[in-house]
């Protein structure tokens, strides 16, 4: 029986699909009627989608009002077409806080908002707010026991620190640790690519601290959407409405608890 169906396998044709002829190499492979009606498919389903809308132009009312009135202008410069009006700032940070908290837990935005205050302290761990230090006005006030040694008080000598040194207010060595300790040399384009380092690192603590805040405001927006939910019959009244840097205000009425 084994070998009659190895024989009858063997007799058998081998088919073969038809392959691009030689002198059509050059359009490519050969369409087969699988390809084909995938792209037939595709073509017809477009043609649909394109009747459809043409359909709904033709039916829709010329005075029917709709946002993209009020939301664009025509700009003459551009020939006369329309173009989007920009939205202030705070009504975009108003869209933005919307939109996470229509699509993201309290709980996860609370995640987020402790990961980015660690991110947050590890960077001013590291920075040590040295440039701010810099700019702070303060005053340092010296004693002296008799008022005609101040005319001859000498700041540098009594700070240890090269008079050059004085007008600093970190990194102010003094002379007996330069004449112990061996200091690197840095050059110019060692401290200028330091000082660029030193300045992307300062925009990343600025641009952490404001996601740190807007995540704490929607947090905040948050919790109060879910006091509201639980309210039932004891409607709050909404003493301040929220802002894109603030969560709206209510006041519950007091009840005894039992």
């Amino acid at each position: 029986m084994s070998s009659w169906k190895n024989a009858s396998k063997a007799n058998q044709r081998t088919h073969r699909e038809r392959h691009q002829p030689a002198e059509r190499q050059h359009l490519g492979i050969l369409e087969k009627k699988k390809d084909y009606k995938k792209r037939a498919s595709d073509f017809h389903e477009k043609q649909a989608t394109l009747k459809a809308l043409r359909k709904k132009a033709l039916d829709r009312n010329p005075d029917e009002f709709y946002h993209h009135m009020i939301n664009s202008k025509l700009d003459d410069e551009k020939g006369f077409v329309h173009v989007e009006v920009e939205k202030p700032l705070d009504d975009v940070n108003l869209a933005v806080q919307e939109k996470i908290m229509n699509s993201q837990d309290s709980r996860y935005v609370c995640l987020k908002r402790v990961a980015e205050r660690n991110k947050l302290k590890r960077l001013q761990s590291e920075l040590h707010m040295i440039d701010v230090a810099e700019k702070t006005k303060n005053r340092h006030l010296f004693f002296i026991e008799k008022r005609k040694d101040a005319h001859c008080f000498d700041l540098a000598a009594k700070l240890d620190t090269h008079p050059d040194l004085i007008n600093r207010k970190t990194n102010r060595p003094k002379l007996s640790d330069l004449k112990s300790k061996k200091l690197p040399v840095v050059g110019v384009n060692d401290a200028l690519v330091l000082a660029k380092e030193r300045q992307k690192r300062y925009q990343e603590l600025s641009r952490r601290a404001e996601r740190e805040r807007q995540l704490s405001v929607v947090e905040q927006k948050l919790l109060i959407k879910a006091q509201l939910l639980k309210s039932g019959d004891n409607k709050p009244v909404k003493i301040a409405g929220g802002t894109s840097t603030s969560a709206p205000i209510y006041k519950w009425k007091y009840e005894r608890k039992r």
